[in-house]
């Protein structure tokens, strides 16, 4: 399975399927046959592409502050996997803002990713576009505040942009309770096992694009 998945890796990362993309084709994602938590984000920014790493930002200093884990675990390819719905930077919108995840990524590499990676206990949907592909039509903020209804597989957040500060001023029961339970949620999916596969390396090396 491990080389079989190292295949697929080579297949995504070799993808031209958006050759028209503003700054190129560059598939940032990482991924292992061991990893317990799954982070569905939603796509590649400028600073990502740049560093071939995501969330090297700082919308990833939001997220690990949510998760209450350093970059040494975040980055450990082993326990976690990152795969975002589009997995290249899709450019800018005329008024401002990145453009949504490009919609034929994820139908064409996801699935069979997620098939080569069964350890995963826990997947975080990050904000709208991650919940719409995975659960369906539906309102953020009621997901997130609904967030026991969709355990023990998968924990809604919103995305931690910069305009996520205005939205956490508005509903403070997310640092309340949201972020306590999902910290417990995260280490209880991190667990160490004695399972043999934990010694299984890691297959997406960080920083190769």
């Amino acid at each position: 399975m491990s080389d079989e998945l190292d295949r697929l890796v080579g297949e995504v990362r070799a993808c031209h399927a958006c050759a028209d993309l503003p700054l190129g084709p560059r598939p940032i994602l990482h991924v292992s046959p061991t990893a317990r938590l799954l982070i569905a984000s939603q796509a590649p920014g400028t600073k990502v592409h740049e560093k071939g790493l995501s969330f090297w930002d700082a919308s990833g200093e939001r997220l690990r502050g949510w998760l209450g884990i350093d970059k040494a675990l975040f980055y450990d390819t082993t326990r976690v996997a990152i795969l975002p719905m589009g997995l290249c930077y899709p450019g800018r919108l005329e008024r401002g803002g990145d453009r949504p995840p490009r919609p034929n990524c994820a139908p064409l590499w996801r699935a069979r990713l997620l098939a080569l990676m069964p350890e995963i206990r826990l997947t975080l949907l990050i904000g709208s576009y991650a919940q719409r592909h995975v659960l369906g039509p539906g309102p953020m903020t009621a997901r997130v505040r609904d967030w026991q209804r969709h355990l023990p597989r998968y924990f809604p957040l919103p995305h931690p942009s910069w305009r996520t500060g205005i939205w956490e001023r508005r509903h403070p029961w997310f640092a309340e309770e949201v972020l306590p339970a999902l910290r417990r949620e995260v280490a209880r999916a991190l667990e160490r096992s004695q399972s043999p596969r934990e010694a299984v390396p890691a297959l997406a090396k960080l920083g190769t694009a």
